[in-house]
């Protein structure tokens, strides 16, 4: 697009009829100007219709919009003709960004972009919606080397799809917007998206509409600055989750109990590490050896240089399921010390002594010496809770999750009376980060610090 502000409007212009049938001619109003010196014209079947458009041009340059000089057209006219689809669009940008993603941030990407395409198509495709999200996230938008062979079926979907997708220009209307964005609230199967994940999808698509709008696809990023959910963007732990110290020490004995995957004395250990140091699950797949400081007596250290994440091996550069990661919140230089009580100290250490490390030093692996998987250690923690928990906490959210072992963590220490600053230290969170995720736990120190502070006030009275 070659871009002029020299534009001028002309009066519309009125055919005569044919001079050799005297029949009117079948459009016979013109709308004419010209844009740095090129004449253009639009001719219509009605003098309104004709005004109309000439009214268009003139709003345009009212806004103050730049006219390209071969087509005549002011940029938001331009775009409308000339813009590619959304999906044309979420498969440009992935190209764009995907050398400076790490793999999971890959799939997420890709999995956000096509809830927005598949929601803006003029019409759905012959096919299942589930069928729909496959083709989109398997073979649409990922770049070449991640994308999955179809079958003839799902080729012809993924055609129907290239087909239907409307131009992302359409998203400068309202309307537009708000179709996109109530699906960007609402999961396959029709139930309500989770907040953290609205959020990614509607961050991925700002991304990507970003990148339209620098590549002139687009005038502004409707999406910029958009609020979707307008209450509880930042989910803070439901206290319901949190186990106390008994429960989280039957639940650790039952994981040693699991069955068919628990037969792996990685188990015990691997969970202690994100109940009694607060360990996401990849940080404490990472941990070896060197990482420890296991002392004869009282408190040890765990020395934290980086997680060991693990995605589909499509999104990775060298085709492997398990990279090396910063820690979360961090420079990729910088490591995180925790404290570890005595009772964490002497369950390493036995583990250490009893089975040995992995060739790398690695303190916890799966049957077949490998990092233990994220579907290894879900399956046994849901086989572990009816074992270690009464039924009616087993049909609770009480400790759902593996990573609930790291809400207690945290909780704990806040209820214990850590200095917010040293707990956001030991998570590795930043402290307003850690009040919101946390705000309950924060708040329910309250009382303990009034009497803290009422003691100081009686006793400076005396």
């Amino acid at each position: 697009m070659r871009k002029t502000f020299q534009v001028r409007l002309w009066e519309i212009k009125t055919m005569p009829p044919n001079p050799k049938t005297g029949k009117k001619r079948p459009r016979p109003y013109g709308a004419r100007w010209i844009t740095a010196g090129k004449e253009h014209s639009e001719w219509f079947a009605t003098k309104t219709l004709a005004k109309a458009y000439l009214s268009k041009l003139q709003q345009a340059m009212n806004k103050g919009e730049a006219f390209d000089i071969e087509s005549g057209l002011p940029e938001s006219m331009y775009r409308e003709e000339h813009s590619p689809t959304l999906l044309g669009v979420a498969r440009e940008y992935p190209n764009h960004a995907w050398p400076d993603l790490a793999p999971n941030s890959r799939g997420r990407l890709v999995d956000s972009l096509a809830v927005a395409v598949q929601a803006f198509l003029t019409d759905q495709p012959d096919a299942e919606p589930a069928e729909v999200r496959r083709v989109l996230t398997a073979f649409l938008l990922p770049v070449d080397g991640a994308k999955v062979e179809l079958d003839a079926h799902l080729r012809q979907v993924a055609d129907q799809v290239e087909g239907l997708s409307r131009r992302v220009a359409e998203l400068a209307d309202a309307g537009a917007v708000a179709e996109v964005g109530r699906a960007l609230k609402v999961n396959l199967d029709g139930s309500r998206a989770a907040t953290n994940t609205v959020d990614t999808r509607k961050g991925a698509l700002t991304q990507a509409l970003s990148f339209a709008v620098d590549r002139g696809y687009l005038g502004d990023n409707p999406f910029s600055g958009l609020r979707l959910i307008k209450f509880g963007e930042v989910q803070a732990v439901d206290p319901r989750v949190v186990v106390n110290p008994v429960q989280a020490s039957e639940l650790l004995s039952a994981v040693t109990y699991a069955r068919p995957r628990g037969r792996n004395a990685s188990w015990r250990p691997f969970f202690a590490t994100l109940y009694y140091a607060g360990l996401r699950p990849g940080e404490a797949r990472f941990l070896a050896d060197v990482h420890c400081k296991l002392p004869d007596k009282g408190w040890g250290e765990l020395v934290l240089p980086n997680s060991l994440g693990r995605s589909a091996a499509r999104y990775s550069d060298d085709g492997q399921t398990y990279q090396v990661r910063s820690l979360k919140h961090r420079a990729a230089e910088h490591t995180r010390t925790v404290p570890i009580p005595p009772a964490l100290v002497r369950i390493l250490s036995e583990h250490i002594d009893h089975e040995g490390l992995g060739p790398d030093g690695r303190l916890f692996r799966g049957q077949d010496g490998r990092p233990v998987s994220n579907a290894s250690y879900t399956d046994v923690w849901r086989r572990a809770r009816p074992l270690g928990l009464p039924p009616n906490l087993v049909r609770s959210v009480l400790a759902e999750r593996p990573y609930d072992l790291r809400h207690a963590a945290v909780s704990a220490w806040i209820a214990a009376g850590v200095p917010l600053p040293d707990v956001a230290e030991r998570a590795g969170h930043t402290v307003t980060m850690l009040a919101k995720v946390y705000a309950r736990f924060v708040h329910g120190t309250r009382d303990i610090a009034n009497r803290r502070i009422e003691g100081f006030l009686d006793g400076g009275l005396d």
